[in-house]
C-alpha cells in the first residue's frame, strides 16, 4: 500500500474478521459450538440465602440497627476504642477458617 492511498477494506471491519454464516443451518451448528450443553460448576446456596429467594425471613437479625447507631455514636464522640487483641484473634481465626476450606 502507498502512502495516501485508502486502503481497499480497512483493518478492523467486520468483513476482515470470521466470514460470514450464511444458512440457518449453519448458524445452528455454529451456535452449539458455542454454547456449553451442560453445566459443569455445581453452586450450593446457604440456608440464609435459600430462605431469601423463597421469602422466609431470617430467624437472626443479619443487620443490627442500634448497634450500628451506638458504635457510630461512640465514634464521633471519640469514645470508641479499639481492642488490637480482639482484631488480631479476629484475623488469625477467620484465616485459619479460609485454610481449612481449602484443604478439604
Amino acid at each position: 500500500m502507498k502512502i495516501g492511498q485508502p486502503a481497499e477494506q480497512p483493518v478492523g471491519t467486520p468483513a476482515a474478521a470470521e466470514p460470514k454464516v450464511k444458512s440457518s443451518a449453519k448458524k445452528d451448528e455454529a451456535t452449539r459450538a458455542t454454547t456449553p450443553s451442560s453445566a459443569s460448576a455445581k453452586v450450593q446456596l446457604s440456608e440464609a440465602v435459600s430462605g431469601l429467594l423463597a421469602g422466609i425471613e431470617p430467624t437472626s437479625e443479619i443487620f443490627d440497627a442500634a448497634k450500628v447507631n451506638r458504635l457510630a455514636t461512640a465514634i464521633a464522640q471519640g469514645k470508641f476504642v479499639v481492642n488490637p487483641d480482639a482484631v488480631a484473634d479476629k484475623l488469625i481465626a477467620n484465616a485459619r477458617e479460609l485454610l481449612d476450606k481449602k484443604s478439604h
